[in-house]
């Protein structure tokens, strides 16, 4: 190997481990993290709501956001509109019927349009036993060590979904016009990541 082929060799290594060192997998922090959704409700205002229950992880490269990923699972029974009775009839086989599918999940395929911080995750949404493609408007963040030593990031991401698409189709016409719930359902997610602790470790023993 000549001497200018082995310094090329070196720099795209180098450049390779930096890369390497920017990756990492984060587990979400529910604490800091909320999945909400919004609603029309007899045509003229919204209901908000939002799930309680949650867990996930996502990959997350700020020099390539191109190779991330991410994946949740929500407790569909965990639904909360700060009304008992609305929730339980969210909950009952009129809407989500928990008994029958409790889970909703998510699992992103592709990471495109990548403009600086904001990019689009195309995944699949699992709801009501129902999956279809969906895609989320994404902002990264970015890192932060917290006082606590722990690494973490986070991104937020909103997307529009038809709860008709998934089989949930209840509602009552009113007399003057229109329906009581709406079809769109704006959803918003703010999702906030701890790094894994064998990514970190793993992470600290390459630079010693």
């Amino acid at each position: 190997m000549t001497r200018s082929n082995l310094i090329c060799f070196v720099t795209v290594l180098a450049l390779l481990v930096a890369s390497a060192t920017w990756a990492a997998d984060y587990a979400i922090d529910p604490a800091h993290s909320s999945v909400s959704f919004k609603i029309r409700h007899m045509v003229v205002s919204s209901v908000t709501g939002r799930f309680g229950k949650f867990s996930g992880s996502f990959s997350y490269d700020p020099k390539n956001l191109k190779a991330s990923k991410a994946e949740a699972k929500i407790d569909a029974a965990g639904i909360n509109t700060d009304n008992e009775k609305r929730d339980g009839h969210l909950r009952s086989a009129d809407f989500f019927d928990v008994e029958k599918f409790p889970d909703v999940l998510f699992v992103s395929r592709e990471i495109k349009d990548v403009k600086k911080d904001h990019f689009k995750i195309a995944g699949d949404l699992t709801l009501h036993g129902v999956t279809k493609s969906v895609t989320l408007d994404a902002e990264a963040g970015g890192t932060i060590t917290d006082p606590g030593g722990n690494i973490r990031a986070g991104f937020s991401a909103t997307t529009t979904i038809n709860r008709k698409d998934y089989g949930i189709v209840w509602n009552k016409a009113l007399e003057a016009g229109g329906a009581t719930v709406g079809e769109d359902v704006k959803i918003t997610l703010e999702i906030e990541g701890i790094q894994k602790k064998e990514m970190k470790d793993s992470k600290d023993a390459k630079s010693k």
